[in-house]
């Protein structure tokens, strides 16, 4: 994908409507959102049965609770009989079942139809096909992934292919044990951006230099515009008098007990589409989990996850958490900086990627083939 009588060291990006076209985003909530495995939320955060979280999957409220066996489920959260929203609450924990406020059809955390007002009175009725919708769920990294596809595609051949395509290696990540860390902090942010440019923004390292001045400090290689996802098993090293991965480059926590020698003292940003990031470092992870809402705002959940020695000691965890969250803001300053320019007539057919950009043209193809467009089209 090259721009017209443009120098080859220059590739178009997506025209400016990709970015703010109600018909465009309408269908990557259907064939990426809706289709996609989605990561939902942190197992961790339904810590005991009856514990649910809903969440916004594409056009979808989904509900997800921990069942009384354990089990992590999901379903659609409307109620079978007329289609009222069963819960309306982010967050909470009931004690054996969902019950719909409009006629009080009930149903078990595993989603069955357990009673309804004359239930009995209608012997005819299969009260296990008249449950919940259930959705496919996989429980991967101590996170709860979702997919609403009836045939979800393979979680190894998309979700994990992501992860090895970017380590090189789909080992490389069981050495941070993600599943066993616990939350040490998590910020919500609300960015007022299309869910596209704060990949973009993730993949790159061109702007680093220009707005990171905490991050390019502790990982000087960055100054020179080439992101950690520009080389396949890379890792950006520290810099030398640098002494952990925090907002001042001073001492960090231990380093996590499965870390590799070769791992020590580096940064890998790894981009799992559709819309998740995951930050590896030597004593902890950064965990971002994107939720878009509309073509121009997207809803993002970040979680540092420490050792659980760590979190239960009351560590001061600020300096980590601080680097990240500053990283975080400028980036999210710099999408929205560039969503209010998308519908200018100066970028109705795009800008231009620079070498060090043409990884993210991989994306674009991605993202327009998931919608049924050629690569290279308008």
């Amino acid at each position: 994908m090259t721009t017209t009588g443009s120098p080859q060291s220059l590739m178009a990006t997506l025209p400016g409507h990709y970015y703010t076209d109600p018909a465009i985003f309408s269908l990557e909530q259907s064939r990426i959102f809706e289709e996609q495995w989605f990561c939902a939320v942190r197992c961790d955060d339904l810590d005991k049965p009856g514990a649910f979280r809903t969440v916004q999957i594409g056009r979808e409220s989904v509900l997800i609770a921990r069942g009384r066996d354990g089990a992590i489920n999901a379903f659609l959260n409307i109620c079978r009989h007329r289609g009222a929203r069963l819960c309306t609450e982010e967050k909470g924990e009931v004690r054996r079942s969902f019950q719909c406020p409009y006629h009080a059809w009930t149903y078990g955390l595993d989603g069955k139809l357990i009673a309804a007002p004359n239930l009995n009175d209608m012997p005819d009725i299969d009260r296990t096909e008249f449950g919940l919708n259930r959705l496919h769920v996989r429980e991967w990294l101590g996170y709860a992934w979702v997919c609403l596809a009836e045939d979800p595609p393979s979680f190894d051949d998309t979700v994990v292919s992501d992860v090895t395509a970017r380590l090189g290696d789909a080992g490389a990540i069981n050495s941070y044990d993600i599943t066993a860390l616990k939350l040490g902090k998590r910020i919500e942010y609300d960015v007022k951006a299309n869910w596209k440019q704060i990949i973009e923004n993730f993949m790159e390292c061109y702007h680093c230099a220009t707005i990171h001045p905490e991050l390019t400090e502790v990982l000087p290689e960055f100054a020179d515009g080439f992101a950690a996802q520009y080389y396949v098993g890379h890792g950006a090293e520290f810099g030398e008098d640098v002494q952990g991965f925090t907002v001042d480059g001073s001492e960090g926590l231990e380093r996590l007990p499965g870390v590799t020698e070769d791992q020590d003292r580096r940064y890998y940003a790894i981009t799992v589409r559709p819309q998740v990031f995951i930050n590896l470092v030597p004593d902890h992870v950064i965990f971002h989990r994107m939720f878009p809402v509309a073509p121009d705002r997207t809803l993002i959940e970040c979680d540092w996850l420490y050792l659980p020695e760590v979190v239960e000691s009351g560590r001061d965890l600020s300096r980590s958490v601080e680097l990240f969250d500053r990283v975080n803001r400028q980036d999210f300053d710099a999408c929205e900086r560039c969503q209010l320019a998308m519908d200018s007539r100066g970028y109705s057919k795009g800008g231009v990627f620079v070498p060090s950009e043409h990884h993210i043209a991989e994306f674009h193809d991605w993202a327009r083939e998931q919608i049924g467009e050629g690569s290279g089209g308008e």
